[in-house]
């Protein structure tokens, strides 16, 4: 079990900043909803007294069909660019960098003293379109979904540019907190994986999150992993290292996508939505 050492207490104060944009959201909403109705009304209206116009027979059929609600696509049409983390609500944009395709998103949870789970970052895995096709069309293209045995430890093996995106959402988390916490997590699979001495290459890695970086909630991490396995780290856009290290890149990816990874329901999502593209 991977741990998380948080060094202060776990009271957060409530946050009402965001009252009046959730006023407003509603408001649109119900606007958007009224608007879809209105819209079904005029089409059935409008079949009724041409009934053979196709355009017209399409758009009733439209509504007619969907038995869920309209208003449930509003926010994928409001912000076809991000996608929602499902438990927290955190935004991420479906391309980093032109084109690295976010395969999907997850939590990190900790447990305090085995009485309380805390939200401790939301995250997105991205991975570059072009180098997923080149590496592993071939041998994953004309694949089913229950056939992707191999396809995580590929992904990570394989020399493909990925970024994990990590959005802080606890508002009390120090970069202390989380230097330690890589101390840990990342040790672990640098010694599973690597079966060696490799303290120097995890202090050097650590060593990048100095306490004079600031990491309030809504703050973003970036580890992404370069052509040549270099592992580039950058906090709230500001580059502060780059190592090349196979085995330092392969540990990063193994928390998110691994065997044992943060959240298994998010290493799924990776996997399903890896198929769907490889099979375009």
């Amino acid at each position: 079990m991977v741990s998380l050492r948080f060094p202060f207490s776990f009271s957060q104060p409530p946050n009402p900043r965001h009252r009046s944009s959730n006023s407003f959201s509603a408001a649109a909403t119900a606007f958007s909803v009224a608007a879809a109705s209105g819209a079904a009304v005029a089409a059935a209206v409008a079949v009724s007294q041409n009934p053979i116009n196709p355009f017209l027979q399409n758009a009733f059929n439209f509504f007619s069909n969907h038995s869920s609600p309209f208003w449930a696509s509003l926010s994928i049409a409001d912000n076809p660019s991000s996608v929602s983390e499902s438990k927290t609500g955190v935004l991420f944009p479906s391309i980093l960098n032109d084109s690295r395709q976010l395969l999907g998103t997850g939590l990190r949870k900790k447990s305090v003293l085995g009485l309380k789970n805390i939200d401790v970052y939301a995250f997105g895995v991205y991975a570059d379109d072009g180098d997923l096709k080149r590496l592993l069309s071939e041998k994953y293209g004309k694949l089913s979904f229950s056939e992707r045995k191999d396809l995580s430890k590929d992904l990570m093996e394989a020399d493909i540019c990925m970024t994990v995106r990590l959005q802080i959402v606890y508002s009390r988390l120090s970069i202390r907190s989380v230097r330690n916490a890589f101390e840990e997590s990342v040790g672990s699979r640098l010694q599973k994986l690597g079966g060696s001495d490799n303290k120097e290459l995890l202090h050097r890695f650590t060593s990048q999150f100095k306490d004079e970086y600031k990491i309030p909630k809504g703050s973003v991490i970036d580890l992404s992993r370069e052509r040549g396995h270099v592992l580039r780290t950058t906090i709230d856009g500001k580059e502060v290292g780059n190592i090349q290290s196979q085995l330092l890149c392969r540990s990063i990816l193994d928390l998110y996508i691994g065997e044992d990874p943060f959240d298994r329901r998010a290493k799924e999502e990776v996997e399903l939505k890896l198929v769907s593209l490889l099979q375009k």
